[in-house]
């Protein structure tokens, strides 16, 4: 490959986004470019090293992207965020983050949980303050999304099983991945 992307991936970040990263490789020249979300974040021309290590951090995150040298002339390109392998990372960011989206009065909305925090996050650009509140058999966080009331109810099933439902306006919403 001359030029143009060599790899892309959406990492999804405990600030509620998911963010697109995007590196292009030109082999013949060394030129590597890192963008993030569309903005380009690195822009490096006529690199005599074409192997090694491209480092950017996104807040507090630190995002490695790998360029290692295969038979053939040709190369492999691998991700690692917070000293985790992309793959790894991953697995891992699905444990931690639960999340949904629903469409209201014509306005679709993406709500992320971060299991660990407690935070939640509308749309990966605002959190959003909570009320927690202990109920019978779990935890209630409230909170109102588009003028419309909200509650994600933490159930504890066994021992160490939570699950997580969220309600709007007493409606349950189906999760799913959180690259889905």
């Amino acid at each position: 490959m001359s030029g143009g992307n060599a790899a892309k991936w959406e990492v999804p970040l405990n600030d509620g986004k998911t963010h697109v990263v995007e590196f292009e490789h030109g082999t013949a020249t060394g030129k590597r470019v890192v963008k993030v979300n569309g903005k380009t974040l690195v822009n490096r021309e006529w690199m005599f090293r074409l192997v090694g290590d491209e480092i950017i951090h996104l807040g507090k995150n630190k995002i490695v992207i790998r360029v290692d040298p295969i038979p053939g002339l040709k190369y492999s390109y691998t991700l690692w965020v917070n000293g985790k392998s992309y793959e790894n990372f991953i697995q891992n960011q699905s444990k931690i983050l639960k999340c949904w989206t629903t469409t209201l009065n014509g306005i679709q909305y993406r709500i992320i949980l971060d299991k660990n925090t407690q935070t939640v996050w509308i749309n990966g650009i605002q959190e959003v303050d909570v009320r927690n509140e202990f109920v019978d058999g779990g935890a209630e966080m409230s909170f109102s999304i588009g003028g419309l009331p909200a509650v994600i109810r933490s159930n504890n099933i066994e021992e160490r099983d939570i699950t997580y439902i969220l309600y709007i306006d007493d409606l349950e919403i189906k999760d799913q991945d959180v690259f889905e």
